[in-house]
C-alpha cells in the first residue's frame, strides 16, 4: 500500500487534537466569567494551547448561535466598544458534559499510555500486523 509515514502525518494527528479540545477549553475560561476574546487567547497561550484569533471568532460565533453564548458590549476607554461573552444555562451544561467526557478520556489515555508491560498474546512483531 506504500509507505507508512505518507498515510499518517504527525502534525495533522496533532491539529486535530487541538481542534478536538478547543470547546472545553474556550467554554472551560467563560464559564469563570465574562471573558472578552483577546483575554481567552492570551489564557490558551500561557496553557501553551495557541488559538489564533482566526480561529477563535468562528468558534465564538457558532457557540453563540447554539445559544451556548451570550455576549454583551462594553463600552471601552481604548477604542471602540468590546463584546464580553458568557455562558448561558444551556451552555453551562454542555461544558459539563463536555468536561466529563474529556475526564473520562484522559483518565483512559493516562491508564493506557502508562502500562508498562506486554501483552500477553500479542505476536513478537506485532506492528507488522497492522
Amino acid at each position: 500500500m506504500g509507505n507508512r509515514e505518507t498515510l499518517v502525518n504527525i502534525g495533522d494527528t496533532q491539529s486535530q487534537l487541538r481542534k478536538g479540545i478547543l470547546d472545553v477549553c474556550i467554554l472551560s475560561i467563560i464559564r469563570r466569567g465574562e471573558a472578552y476574546p483577546s483575554d481567552i487567547v492570551e489564557e490558551m497561550r500561557a496553557a501553551i494551547l495557541h488559538s489564533l484569533e482566526g480561529t477563535l471568532y468562528p468558534l465564538l460565533t457558532r457557540l453563540k448561535n447554539a445559544d451556548m453564548l451570550t455576549y454583551r458590549w462594553v463600552e471601552s476607554n481604548s477604542g471602540p466598544p468590546r463584546k464580553y461573552f458568557s455562558l448561558t444555562e444551556k451552555g453551562l451544561q454542555f461544558y459539563q458534559e463536555l468536561e466529563s467526557t474529556w475526564n473520562e478520556l484522559a483518565n483512559a489515555v493516562n491508564t493506557l499510555a502508562a502500562k508498562k508491560d506486554s501483552l500477553a498474546n500479542a505476536p513478537s512483531n506485532s506492528i507488522d500486523n497492522l
